[in-house]
Formats: C-alpha cells, structure tokens, sequence
C-alpha cells in the first residue's frame, strides 16, 4: 500500500518538513541553461513533490534502495519511466542523458563525498548542484581559504565550481532525527574550462598539502620533492589552508617545471 513508507537506511534521513523541501528546490537557477534535473536518493519524495511542479526541466530520479524504488513507482506511475533504480556511484554520468543536467537531492551523508569526487569526474556534464549535506561537510565545501573547515574537498570543488552555502536545516524535521545538524549548499560551474595546470599533479599537490595540515607546505609537500628554487618561496611559509585555488595551481606549475 502507498501509505507503507520505506524504510530508513543507507544512511539516509527522510525530511518531514515541506516548506525546507520548497526551499531546496527553488535554488535550482537553471545555471547555464540546462534542462533536465535528476534528483538523487529521492526516499519518500519530499522534494520530488515540488520537482514535478517545476514544468521547467525534465526530471528523472536515482534511487538505490529497492523499496523506495517501489514506493516511489506507486506514488508517482506517471515518473515510472524516469526512475533508474541503481548507485549513483556507478553510473557513466557522461551518457546517462547526453546533455548537461543538474543534480538535487538529500545526499546520504556518509557517501556526500564519493558523490562529490563522481561529479568532478564529470564536471562538464553537470552544470549546477542543490544538495543537504551534514552542516560541517557543507560547510566545509563552501568555505574560503584561510578559514579552518577549508580542506581537499572545498579546493577541488572551488577550482570548477562556485559554491554557496544556503541554510541550515535542524535535526528535528528528519524521520529519524540526525544527531547533526544539515546545511543545504549549491554549486554553479564556472568558467574554467581546464586549470592551467597538470589536473592530475593538482590533485597529488592538493592531497599532499593537506595530509599534514598544521605544518607549513615547506614540510608537507617533501614528499613530492622539492627543488633549491621551490624551496626558497615563500607561498612555502604558509599551511594548506591558507592557499587559494590559484595558488596551488601556481605550486602545480612549478613541481611540473621540476620535471
């Protein structure tokens, strides 16, 4: 029956509160013209409720767990045919739909992260993010440099994306209740095609730097090998944290001059 909801695992807490479901979903810009949005771990359809309202875009839903799968097939027979029933984790993004698409959805937060590192696998396919993430995670992805929660994750998603961070959503408008608190951030493309830069040296220089935060770049990036001429800057004085996206594609270009 329709009303025998599914239930919660997977790491997921389903959002009671629809005036926050309205909200989520209002933040979709249409950032660089796309037209269709998938909404990921839809659960119960909170957000899918408003989705389907916006006549705007074309929607399709992911939804790994079987029987939300088929709770969600009986709620909504009409979006039957746009449900892929699967892990987001494994699907090939670039021919899933053959055009850019934005991505929505209460991520579960214990694979918030995995899903960030699909998408920049995939970054050109996806122009523009909606999601509810644990508060410190959110955080974290949005925060500049030279603030404490800035990390790995906030420098990959800042060199292609612009990132805002929402609102907080409180525990208490989960089924069940987490014991954090969510933050709902978006994330826009830029226009950075290509860093200027050995993308994949970028992400080791970025990695390396961040392994042993509280010392200085001088000691952190050693591993990588420094030259006498690396040595000697002064953007070396300074912790991980406390670089831009810039600056580590600057560092990037010369461990590559090193080569």
């Amino acid at each position: 029956m329709l009303n025998v909801k599914p239930k919660k695992h997977l790491g997921q807490h389903f959002l009671l509160d629809t005036n926050i479901a309205k909200n989520i979903v209002d933040a979709l810009t249409g950032h660089k013209n796309y037209e269709v949005v998938l909404e990921l771990g839809p659960g119960t359809g909170v957000l899918t409720d408003f989705l389907i309202e916006r006549k705007d875009i074309d929607f399709h839903l992911c939804e790994i767990d079987r029987e939300s799968a088929t709770f969600l097939r009986k709620k909504y027979p009409a979006l039957s045919s746009k449900l892929i029933e699967g892990d987001f984790l494994q699907l090939r993004l670039d021919s899933l739909f053959n055009k850019p698409f934005a991505l929505i959805g209460n991520f579960p937060y214990n694979i918030s992260s995995q899903i960030f590192f699909k998408v920049l696998e995939y970054k050109d396919s996806v122009p523009e993010i909606v999601c509810m993430l644990q508060k410190e995670v959110a955080q974290r992805i949005a925060s500049p440099p030279g603030n404490k929660d800035y990390g790995i994750l906030s420098v990959f998603l800042q060199a292609y994306y612009t990132i805002e961070y929402l609102f907080t959503v409180p525990p208490h408008v989960f089924d069940p209740p987490p014991k954090v608190q969510s933050g709902v951030i978006r994330l826009r493309r830029n226009e950075v095609a290509a860093l200027e830069c050995d993308e994949a040296l970028f992400f080791k220089v970025v990695k390396q730097g961040f392994n042993n935060r509280r010392k200085t770049l001088r000691n952190s990036l050693k591993p990588l090998g420094l030259s006498p001429e690396l040595l000697e800057n002064p953007l070396l004085d300074k912790r991980a944290e406390q670089l831009s996206v810039a600056d580590f594609v600057y560092l990037t270009q010369q461990f590559s001059a090193m080569q």
